[in-house]
């Protein structure tokens, strides 16, 4: 009981620090994100320079899968085309450095420069063919409240309170992932994992996927249990489909996208997600 309480302590400690530190430093650089100057060099380049362009500005502007709503929202209203805006709905809750830090520090530089390189082709891929394919139409006409777009000023006090409230928002995922995996880690048998999970089985990735969604696995959570996961044998391709699936489209956010996106969007969003998923555990499974 002693190393199972030790080992969740160790756990929730590094990732406290890690997610603290990294996000002070992110808060402050986004003060000079002059946000009104990307909105128009988003609308205004050619489209795979925008493309690449709105996949470094989902890189530096770390929202979870709700919260990118609104700079959706407000992206639409200011005409930036709309398979732009597609790339960074699908980037955004993916791509958070915070989280990539995180993940190269507990599973590995390697496993988290591919996870980037996958996500990021993927949503620019997903976001120019459902602009290919006209879904601009299913857009409700919407209007947005609470986002402001205006270039802030360097401040260390707004950096803090801006920490403390992400932290107020993960902290208690972080400690719930930290517990199941320091449980999974003291509990269940490495030989039970390897048997189950461990066996590069195809049919695991696809089911990933669909569950990542309805469980709505947060990826400060996802990460130490991945971590353990892959300790006790379980094979990376199932767990990095459920890691995007439950990020990149969990229910609270599809119940958002509702109130924006016609039903036709919305479930074509929720199918691209889910090839994301799959095909990224293939990837990892290949690799």
């Amino acid at each position: 009981m002693r190393t199972l309480f030790e080992s969740f302590l160790w756990i929730a400690l590094e990732l406290t620090v890690l997610f603290v530190v990294i996000s002070f430093v992110l808060s402050l650089l986004q003060s000079f994100i002059p946000y009104e100057k990307v909105e128009h060099y988003l609308r205004t380049r050619s489209k795979w320079k925008a493309g690449a362009f709105a996949i470094v500005f989902a890189f530096i502007t770390p929202f979870c899968s709700c919260s990118t709503i609104p700079v959706v929202v407000n992206m639409l209203r200011n005409k930036v085309p709309f398979g732009l805006t597609m790339v960074f709905l699908f980037a955004s809750p993916l791509l958070d450095p915070t989280i990539l830090t995180v993940m190269g520090v507990i599973l590995g530089w390697e496993t988290a420069a591919i996870y980037t390189a996958v996500t990021a082709i993927f949503s620019v891929m997903l976001g120019f063919t459902l602009e290919r394919l006209g879904f601009e139409k299913y857009v409700k006409p919407v209007m947005v409240e609470g986002y402001q777009s205006k270039h802030k000023k360097w401040d260390v006090k707004k950096a803090l309170s801006e920490t403390g409230q992400m932290m107020k928002s993960v902290f208690p995922f972080l400690i719930i992932g930290a517990a199941i995996g320091a449980g999974i880690h003291g509990l269940v048998p490495a030989e039970w994992i390897a048997e189950n999970f461990g066996h590069q089985e195809w049919w695991l990735i696809p089911l990933a996927a669909l569950l990542g969604i309805p469980l709505y696995i947060r990826l400060s959570s996802m990460i130490p249990i991945s971590q353990v996961l892959l300790l006790k044998g379980m094979a990376l391709g199932p767990i990095m489909a459920l890691l995007i699936s439950s990020a990149g489209a969990s229910l609270p956010e599809v119940v958002l996208l509702k109130s924006i996106f016609n039903i036709q969007l919305v479930a074509v969003f929720v199918l691209s997600v889910l090839t994301m998923a799959s095909v990224s555990g293939f990837i990892f499974y290949f690799i």
